[in-house]
């Protein structure tokens, strides 16, 4: 006789999950784009994916070989000429490339026609695969088609835009550790054992002639805090997951003069801010992005903050108390070269319940800066001595805002961190419903009440990976994507 508890775990499976990923769509049409950013370049491809990908290849390549397209092997360049199907004339000399289904970026034919780089060659090839049959691709179509043929789940898809954005190397790893199914892993684990709670649960209700060892309640919540505890886990790393795929934004603020353009040229490593003795030189902000030890800064660089009659820099002084109320992280620059001004103070008043790093820059003179005084108006701020013009201290300002951000962190690999905010939210909500289910069984609720929140939970996790979101969900996530990938 088949056991209950696996009898009820895939008719659960059944319910909540009809169908799944993992087995090719069909799906009718044949699209093409160019793969490639359009400009000059030495190389240029256009990418067909579907099931008429390779005989409309064959209607506009001529091989220089002789030999018919249909008739080339998977992952073989051939050597040829695009072509006008209508007139024969060449377009530019390139190689072709055929990916044949299942063992392709879709799991479909692929075909990829390499030529020069020029925006006129593309097009034109572009042109004839739309002649003869192919549809234009919409964005981030082709790892829709990945996606839906089961090649990737969706996380694994996201972080495919996350390749292509990422700012830094540690970016860029933890991108490519997501694709690799890291996070997807470790979200399917935590489905799974929320699904066995789930099988468990419904057997017993389901077959109560069976002699089913039934989970107590404390055997439930005991499971329940263990994915609990995995989810807190998880949610930890996502600031610092976020700032590593968007960047850190980094205001640097303080009074005219005090050196803020000098240290944005000091860790650009350019004279990209105009520096001059005269006050109030910077009246707009100015951004940049800076690699810190792997770490994307958008450094923004405003204008001093002072009263002033100026029309233009007090526009520039606006958007920079506006910019210090939304950034991740402020630089307060003062001269600790003189003693604190009452424009200093205004400025150390503003950091009140924002994290911060005072500077107190130009200690390559004689210090005369009071610093009690600023850890009294800045509690709990650190300071850091530097000099932006020669270039001193910012060793030891690289390594606060690397502490910063991982917040004891640093050793895990990239692959733990959360950077996206859809799986954040996701997260959240799943760990609300399971602590629904610690609320259920503290008033001593049948079965059937966990249950529902158990199932809440486990949909919420697999809106992560694909298996339980909605279409206009995914469509939206490769609505982001550009055309061609």
């Amino acid at each position: 006789m088949i056991n209950p508890v696996i009898s009820s775990y895939y008719w659960v499976l059944s319910i909540i999950w009809p169908g799944g990923k993992g087995e090719n769509v069909f799906i009718d049409d044949t699209i093409s784009a160019i793969a490639t950013a359009i400009g000059e370049a030495g190389i240029g491809i256009v990418r067909l994916s579907g099931s008429e990908a390779i005989e409309i290849a064959a209607k506009l390549f001529r091989s220089a070989s002789g030999k018919k397209v249909t008739e080339l092997p998977s992952r073989y360049a051939a050597y040829g000429h695009a072509i006008e199907t209508a007139t024969g004339n060449v377009i530019d000399e390139c190689l072709l490339v055929i990916m044949r289904a299942p063992h392709s970026y879709t799991r479909e034919d692929v075909v990829e026609i390499q030529c020069h780089g020029g925006i006129v060659p593309l097009r034109r090839i572009l042109e004839q695969t739309l002649i003869n049959g192919a549809r234009l691709a919409e964005p981030g179509e082709f790892t829709k088609r990945a996606f839906l043929n089961g090649r990737l789940d969706l996380a694994q898809a996201e972080a495919v835009i996350d390749i292509i954005r990422a700012k830094t190397d540690r970016a860029l790893r933890m991108a490519v550790s997501h694709l690799s199914g890291s996070l997807s892993e470790r979200i399917r684990t935590l489905r799974q054992e929320i699904l066995l709670m789930i099988a468990h649960l419904e057997a017993a209700i389901d077959f109560p002639e069976e002699d089913i060892e039934e989970l107590t309640s404390q055997q439930v919540k005991s499971q329940v805090e263990k994915v609990m505890a995995e989810i807190d886990g998880l949610l930890a790393t996502a600031q610092t997951g976020k700032i590593l795929r968007e960047g850190l934004e980094t205001v640097i603020i303080g009074k005219p003069n005090v050196g803020k353009s000098s240290l944005l040229n000091a860790l650009l490593r350019e004279k990209r801010a105009i520096v001059t003795d005269i006050p109030g030189t910077t009246r707009d902000i100015i951004e940049e992005y800076i690699n810190i030890r792997g770490i994307p800064l958008k450094i923004i660089d405003t204008a001093g903050i002072r009263e002033t009659t100026d029309m233009v820099e007090r526009i520039g002084v606006e958007r920079a108390l506006a910019l210090v109320e939304r950034a991740d992280l402020v630089l307060v620059m003062l001269d600790a070269a003189a003693p604190l001004a009452d424009e200093d103070r205004e400025v150390l008043r503003l950091l009140v319940n924002r994290p911060a790093i005072i500077l107190l820059n130009k200690t390559d003179l004689p210090i005369k800066i009071d610093t009690d005084e600023v850890a009294r108006l800045a509690p709990g701020i650190p300071q850091l001595k530097i000099s932006a013009v020669q270039e001193l201290g910012l060793d030891k300002l690289e390594e606060s805002i690397v502490n910063m951000v991982f917040s004891g962190q640093v050793q895990q690999s990239e692959g733990s961190f959360v950077s996206n905010v859809r799986h954040l939210d996701l997260l959240r909500q799943a760990k609300g419903h399971l602590t629904d289910v610690l609320a259920t069984i503290s008033m001593a609720m049948p079965p059937d009440c966990i249950v529902v929140d158990l199932r809440e939970a486990w949909e919420k996790l697999g809106a992560i990976t694909g298996d339980t979101v909605s279409e206009d969900i995914i469509d939206q996530i490769f609505s982001q994507f550009c055309i061609g990938k």
